[in-house]
């Protein structure tokens, strides 16, 4: 029987994490996993992950734990709770946070883990479920460079690029800043398509001209066909755009830079949850403007 150190620990198998636990058993690394969904656990177990009873149960059985949970308070949980890491990590340990949380609590985090004798990084993934599934990520890592490099193998199963940029917290701070561009772009494409559709541009060739000119961005061709097609099923929901933005606008806050678009599009991310689009993919926004304005963006009903 292998032991704890040929094993990686994997807490969180939603959109994202889903995506990238499965790749590291297609590469064929023996994996604990948990999640508190018991339907995700069935999946897992299915793919040949062994199924721990909690956090401490993963910790207990993988001296590599990596998680992706979606909140800063999740993530708290995940490590000083009750039945927690902390409860089943050892001195030598490695925890990797992947998910997008506030940065200067995972430098906290990375204190009181470091009291143990565990190590840790932030490692943020950026790329969209898609990417997720085809291993195809960016992951953006903050911590010493040589438990980046240690946990490397891993890193290449889930992704494709790999940038360590920094001491502990920086992997999240650059995280937010795309975060922010992407999040803001959104919103001003919605503006954007909507006055199109009210002026009487047709807006599958707004699609086409912007596509090929200098509004295009990675961001226009993942929002507008959704935007067209009525498609919102989640890529990257509301929720969590507005949870993003909060953190932007409060790690903004401490470091007293000012930030004015981010905290005026995440007014636009509000609005969207409360009218009901909390799950929807963000492009789902541009409802709102074709609500305000009388027009629809595309064809679709």
């Amino acid at each position: 029987m292998s032991d704890r150190n040929d094993k990686i620990g994997f807490i969180g198998m939603g959109m994202m994490g889903g995506g990238m636990a499965a790749n590291l058993l297609k590469a064929d690394f023996e994996m604990v996993a948990y999640d508190i969904d018991p339907a995700k656990n069935e999946r897992f177990a299915g793919l040949g992950a062994t199924i721990a009873n909690g956090p401490a149960g993963v910790a207990q059985a993988a001296s590599t734990v990596i998680c992706i949970v979606e909140t800063s308070a999740q993530v708290r949980d995940v490590v000083l709770g009750d039945g927690g890491i902390l409860d089943g990590a050892q001195e030598g340990d490695t925890f990797i946070c992947s998910a997008t949380v506030d940065p200067i609590m995972v430098k906290e985090l990375h204190d009181l883990l470091a009291e143990k004798g565990i190590k840790m990084l932030d490692a943020p993934v950026s790329g969209g479920v898609p990417r997720a599934e085809s291993g195809d990520l960016s992951i953006i890592c903050g911590g010493d460079a040589d438990v980046v490099e240690a946990c490397r193998p891993y890193f290449d199963a889930m992704s494709a690029k790999v940038f360590h940029m920094g001491g502990i917290g920086q992997g999240l701070a650059m995280k937010l800043c795309n975060n922010m561009i992407t999040q803001v772009t959104r919103v001003v494409i919605a503006e954007a398509m909507a006055l199109g559709a009210k002026a009487g541009l047709n807006p599958q060739e707004m699609f086409d001209v912007i596509s090929v000119s200098t509004g295009n961005s990675a961001t226009f061709q993942a929002a507008a066909p959704r935007m067209l097609s009525g498609d919102f099923s989640p890529g990257g929901t509301v929720d969590i755009s507005y949870k993003d933005q909060e953190l932007e606008t409060e790690f903004a806050k401490a470091l007293g830079v000012p930030m004015f678009m981010a905290a005026a599009s995440q007014q636009v991310y509000q609005m969207g949850r409360a009218a009901g689009l909390n799950k929807n993919d963000g492009s789902s926004l541009v409802t709102l403007y074709e609500e305000m304005t009388g027009v629809k963006v595309g064809s679709r009903d």
